[in-house]
């Protein structure tokens, strides 16, 4: 009997250590990509973003030479970067995980699949149709051409006077009611 409780301690006391070994390599992990960033410049240098390793916009700079953007287009290239730093997010990660928990690890693997699906590949850039700058847009209902006339404003009417000497019947509604 004394065997089985030998056993049994020793068993827990493993289980116990490679539990203690795995967080200790978790925590690692965690540290590790607390402090990490990804940054994406345009092509043209105008626009860069920095994004945290949650995904979470850090940093935004616009240079003096996207003054002569559109906004439209400079909105555009701002969320194109920041999807192109996000999907390296994974990327990002697998290095970590190789570097402190080791890519045996089926939960590790799991944490890489579940940033590969928050963090996926974006669309290959396009150049965005957006349309000319002296083009005006309206956005009316489809059976209006044209807004509606605002109605003409009428004064309201002058008040009302009291007539001096009136009667003591006087109801306060402008005058006696009969007269």
């Amino acid at each position: 009997m004394p065997d089985s409780i030998d056993a049994s301690d020793a068993m827990i006391d493993n289980w116990t250590k490679r539990l203690e070994e795995n967080a200790a390599r978790y925590q690692a992990l965690a540290d590790r990509m607390q402090g990490q960033s990804v940054t994406e410049r345009s092509k043209d240098g105008s626009v860069q973003v920095t994004v945290d390793s949650r995904g979470l916009l850090k940093n935004l700079v616009i240079a003096e030479s996207a003054a002569g953007k559109r906004m439209a287009e400079v909105s555009a290239q701002v969320m194109q970067l920041v999807q192109r730093a996000q999907a390296r997010i994974p990327e990002l990660l697998q290095q970590a995980m190789t570097e402190t928990t080791g890519t045996g690890d089926q939960a590790a693997a799991e944490i890489v699949r579940e940033a590969q699906s928050t963090f996926p590949e974006p669309p290959p850039e396009a150049e965005p149709a957006f349309p000319g700058p002296d083009r005006v847009r309206r956005f009316l209902p489809d059976d209006a051409e044209e807004p509606p006339p605002a109605a003409p404003r009428t004064p309201p009417p002058p008040p009302r006077r009291r007539r001096p000497g009136g009667d003591e019947d006087d109801d306060d509604f402008g005058g006696p009611i009969l007269s």
